[in-house]
């Protein structure tokens, strides 16, 4: 059975351009998206939304909360954590403004895709339950991009709260896609007192789900993923808690992950270096047939996931609920 790597039929055609200097990349833009874990019984699950199939982009595809960088993420915040200038180091980028603006992209779109903000109103502290009226509306106005994160921070006395994060991985979006994004992967412990909701219109389900019964599902060809989401799943399956993922996040390998295509006889071959598994053969010639027998963006059916998964109260695998956006569409995005 195939798996579940979804692959739009479209690209054979943009690689075959670009391989003959027909198509200019486009340039990336810089995306983060969180890996919210939290503990249970038989060990930490991850916290994943699904896309609508209507989705033009990656329809019925899993994914984690996270999005494009906002401009106004530069703008100072009150900082706790790692100095900016590891933040910088750490993350692979010149300067301190940019580290800011990743860590900072993480954190809101985290709020603003599941309602879990990892900010305190000291550096020892967390917020406690945000789904408040007040809470929804400040949200909301993030969402519009009415109100920057540092002014929701600032007139909330909130602190950033970076030591939350680890970062964990960065792939960037083939040169063959149309909208390209330079995404920093992140993994974070679902804080005390908070739950997540599904507050994104472009997804019809949330799910709580173990990092293993996921990949295994994508094994099977019923949880469609793209190449990022299912390789840093993997990399979370041998935890025992999300205290042992987090201790782990420094030693993770941050080189950028690109897709490259090549043409070699009569096939073109799409690969992403050090990942195997996603490398694909695409003839040259007749028909597109590279897509054929692998999971669509249909293939993510109803209760694919499990009706337990969900938390009590929360978005399960048969809900749809509206609210924010996500996903690599204008505006938002990452290579999730």
């Amino acid at each position: 059975m195939s798996n579940g790597q979804w692959y739009p039929p479209e690209w054979p055609d943009r690689i075959r351009a670009l391989a003959v200097g027909e198509l200019t990349p486009a340039t990336p833009r810089r995306a983060a998206t969180v890996m919210l874990l939290r503990d249970g019984t038989d060990g930490p699950s991850v916290h994943m939304l699904r896309r609508r199939a209507s989705m033009a982009f990656a329809g019925g595809a899993y994914a984690y909360p996270g999005g494009g960088v906002d401009p106004r993420d530069e703008h100072p915040v009150r900082w706790a954590g790692p100095s900016l200038e590891t933040w910088a180091a750490r993350l692979g980028v010149t300067g301190t403004e940019e580290a800011q603006a990743i860590v900072c992209a993480a954190v809101r779109e985290t709020y603003e895709e599941a309602g879990v903000l990892l900010a305190g109103e000291t550096a020892d502290s967390v917020v406690g339950d945000t789904t408040g009226d007040d809470w929804e509306k400040d949200r909301e106005a993030m969402v519009a991009r009415e109100l920057s994160f540092a002014d929701f921070l600032d007139r909330r006395g909130l602190v950033l709260r970076s030591d939350l994060l680890g970062a964990w991985a960065r792939w960037i979006t083939p040169e063959f896609e149309p909208r390209r994004y330079d995404t920093w992967f992140f993994v974070a412990a679902l804080p005390a007192g908070q739950r997540t909701r599904n507050a994104s219109t472009e997804a019809d389900r949330t799910v709580w789900i173990r990092p293993a019964e996921a990949a295994a599902g994508y094994d099977r060809g019923e949880l469609t993923m793209m190449p990022p989401t299912i390789s840093t799943l993997r990399g979370l399956t041998h935890f025992g808690s999300a205290a042992e993922a987090l201790a782990e996040a420094a030693g993770q390998d941050l080189t950028p992950v690109l897709a490259q295509a090549r043409l070699e006889g009569d096939e073109l071959i799409l690969s992403w270096p050090g990942h195997d598994e996603f490398t694909k053969h695409i003839p040259t010639a007749g028909p597109d047939t590279a897509a054929s027998g692998e999971a669509g963006p249909e293939t993510a059916a109803p209760g694919e996931a499990g009706p337990d998964t969900a938390a009590p109260g929360e978005a399960g695998p048969g809900s749809a609920s509206g609210g924010a956006g996500t996903g690599p569409v204008p505006g938002r995005g990452g290579a999730r």
